[in-house]
């Protein structure tokens, strides 16, 4: 029987697809034949994955974990490519144990990818693998976060669920403050809600990215010009507007979607002295599914030619 080393399983692995675990569990069943353990994958269905990894995966599901004390709070996603299979019993419960895993490794996206799935000696990577197998479809752990504090709370909000913890948007929102827990739950997950539905750029206009406000001066800048007016009276132009612009992008200076008239910070200022405690965002994370990724176009015509030659 030949050593089963690093190096074969690596040369199985990049001949087939498979994971890790799968590669070296078939060199083992047939004794280090490297010919042998591509058929043995092949008729177990586990080298297929590899032929699915060039497809858009673009569909998917956001999942979120939350601490028993509610003090950290992690998200995942978790594509694939239609949106069928986020209905599947299988997809949903790996989405839902990585947010488990992202919560215990602080949002580390190559520690969640390197950890124990905890099923038949597998890791997350590897699970992952195995699914596109068994599923079909080209599938990516695409990103985790994970946000904590000490004094406070963690509130999270998932928009359009599918099952508790799983949908299309995910949203976590760290609430820092010596007030009661419920009371700081109930505001941040209203707040949560908020975020879903703005897409705050940033907390507050220093953590603003610099080049997209730079961007937005050179742009409102050309605008004013056109006006034909003094430089001087320019310079205020542009200052005005992005003053608007940061009530748009920036979460403490945008309006409250709730009431439609108190900003943010305001908001926090008035339940502040209402729960008899300060309160404040310390940080926020906000997951749209596919935001970012291109998606695969396909006109009506070629969708229904697909299906009738199918």
């Amino acid at each position: 029987m030949a050593e089963i080393t690093a190096a074969l399983v690596k040369e199985l692995r990049e001949k087939t697809g498979a994971g890790m675990m799968d590669c070296k569990k078939a060199l083992t069943e047939t004794g280090g034949n490297l010919d042998e353990a591509v058929d043995w994958l092949r008729k177990k269905g586990l080298s297929t994955a590899a032929k699915k990894a060039g497809r858009a995966a673009t569909e998917g599901l956001v999942g979120v974990a939350v601490s028993d004390d509610a003090k950290a709070a992690a998200l995942v996603e978790v594509n694939a490519e239609t949106d069928f299979v986020a209905k599947n019993d299988m997809f949903k419960d790996f989405v839902s144990r990585v947010a488990a895993l992202a919560l215990a490794n602080n949002g580390d996206l190559e520690a969640v990818r390197s950890a124990d799935y905890g099923q038949e000696g597998r890791s997350v990577e590897d699970q992952l693998t195995h699914l596109i197998a068994t599923i079909g479809e080209n599938m990516s752990l695409r990103r985790v976060a994970s946000l904590s504090v000490d004094n406070g709370v963690i509130s999270s909000y998932i928009h359009n669920d599918v099952a508790p913890g799983l949908g299309k948007i995910g949203v976590l929102v760290a609430l820092k403050s010596d007030a009661p827990a419920d009371k700081l739950d109930a505001l941040g997950k209203q707040i949560a809600m908020h975020i879903a539905a703005m897409s705050p750029q940033s907390l507050d206009v220093d953590s603003l990215d610099p080049e997209a406000i730079e961007r937005e001066r050179n742009v409102l800048s050309e605008q004013a010009r056109a006006s034909g007016k003094p430089e001087e009276i320019i310079e205020k132009m542009v200052e005005g507007r992005l003053r608007k612009f940061y009530e748009e992008v920036v979460l403490l200076q945008q309006t409250f979607v709730v009431d439609g008239e108190t900003r943010i910070a305001k908001l926090l200022e008035v339940k502040g002295k209402e729960f008899g405690s300060p309160v404040e965002i310390t940080g926020f994370v906000r997951f749209g599914l596919g935001e970012g990724l291109e998606k695969k176009q396909e006109d009506f015509a070629a969708e229904v030619a697909a299906v009738a030659g199918s």
